[in-house]
Protein backbone atom coordinates (compact mmCIF):
# COMPACT_ATOMS: atom_id res chain seq x y z
CA UNK A 1 0.00 0.00 0.00
CA UNK A 2 1.22 3.50 -0.62
CA UNK A 3 0.54 6.51 1.24
CA UNK A 4 0.87 10.07 0.40
CA UNK A 5 -0.09 13.23 2.25
CA UNK A 6 -0.60 16.71 -0.10
CA UNK A 7 -0.46 20.00 1.28
CA UNK A 8 -2.89 22.38 -0.60
CA UNK A 9 -3.76 25.93 -0.90
CA UNK A 10 -6.72 26.92 -1.79
CA UNK A 11 -8.92 30.48 -2.96
CA UNK A 12 -9.65 32.02 -0.44
CA UNK A 13 -12.73 31.42 1.63
CA UNK A 14 -13.24 27.56 -0.93
CA UNK A 15 -12.39 25.52 1.71
CA UNK A 16 -15.59 23.85 2.55
CA UNK A 17 -16.19 23.42 -1.04
CA UNK A 18 -13.07 21.65 -1.56
CA UNK A 19 -13.30 19.53 1.69
CA UNK A 20 -16.36 17.87 -0.38
CA UNK A 21 -14.79 17.35 -3.32
CA UNK A 22 -11.98 15.90 -2.22
CA UNK A 23 -13.99 13.34 0.01
CA UNK A 24 -15.87 12.11 -3.30
CA UNK A 25 -12.03 11.05 -5.15
CA UNK A 26 -11.17 7.35 -5.08
CA UNK A 27 -7.94 6.64 -2.94
CA UNK A 28 -8.51 9.70 -0.70
CA UNK A 29 -8.90 8.47 2.54
CA UNK A 30 -8.77 11.55 5.26
CA UNK A 31 -9.24 15.77 4.65
CA UNK A 32 -8.67 18.30 7.06
CA UNK A 33 -9.05 21.50 7.32
CA UNK A 34 -6.03 23.43 8.69
CA UNK A 35 -4.70 26.30 9.95
CA UNK A 36 -0.97 27.57 8.88
CA UNK A 37 0.53 28.15 5.45
CA UNK A 38 -1.55 25.54 4.25
CA UNK A 39 -5.10 25.30 3.87
CA UNK A 40 -5.99 21.38 3.69
CA UNK A 41 -4.28 18.22 4.29
CA UNK A 42 -5.11 15.30 2.54
CA UNK A 43 -4.28 11.54 2.89
CA UNK A 44 -4.00 9.62 -0.28
CA UNK A 45 -4.05 5.53 0.08
CA UNK A 46 -3.74 3.22 -2.92
CA UNK A 47 -1.83 0.04 -4.18
CA UNK A 48 0.46 1.41 -6.53
CA UNK A 49 2.62 4.35 -6.66
CA UNK A 50 1.27 5.18 -9.89
CA UNK A 51 -2.33 5.34 -8.14
CA UNK A 52 -1.38 8.24 -6.34
CA UNK A 53 0.24 10.10 -8.74
CA UNK A 54 -2.23 9.99 -11.05
CA UNK A 55 -4.89 10.66 -8.05
CA UNK A 56 -2.68 14.10 -7.24
CA UNK A 57 -2.54 15.20 -10.88
CA UNK A 58 -5.47 14.59 -12.58
CA UNK A 59 -8.30 14.57 -10.12
CA UNK A 60 -6.34 16.80 -7.03
CA UNK A 61 -4.51 19.39 -9.16
CA UNK A 62 -7.30 20.22 -11.89
CA UNK A 63 -9.74 21.33 -9.24
CA UNK A 64 -10.85 24.88 -9.86
CA UNK A 65 -10.17 26.03 -6.46
CA UNK A 66 -6.91 24.47 -5.74
CA UNK A 67 -4.08 27.20 -6.29
CA UNK A 68 -1.06 25.09 -5.32
CA UNK A 69 0.07 21.65 -3.40
CA UNK A 70 2.89 19.70 -2.23
CA UNK A 71 3.14 16.77 -1.99
CA UNK A 72 4.98 14.17 0.66
CA UNK A 73 4.99 10.30 -0.17
CA UNK A 74 5.47 8.24 3.25
CA UNK A 75 8.69 6.25 2.55
CA UNK A 76 8.01 3.61 4.94
CA UNK A 77 4.75 2.49 6.87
Amino acid sequence: MTCSFVLINADLGAEDDLLEDLRSIEFVKEVYIVYGVYDIVVKIEADTLEKVKETITWKIRRLEKVRSTLTMIVVDN
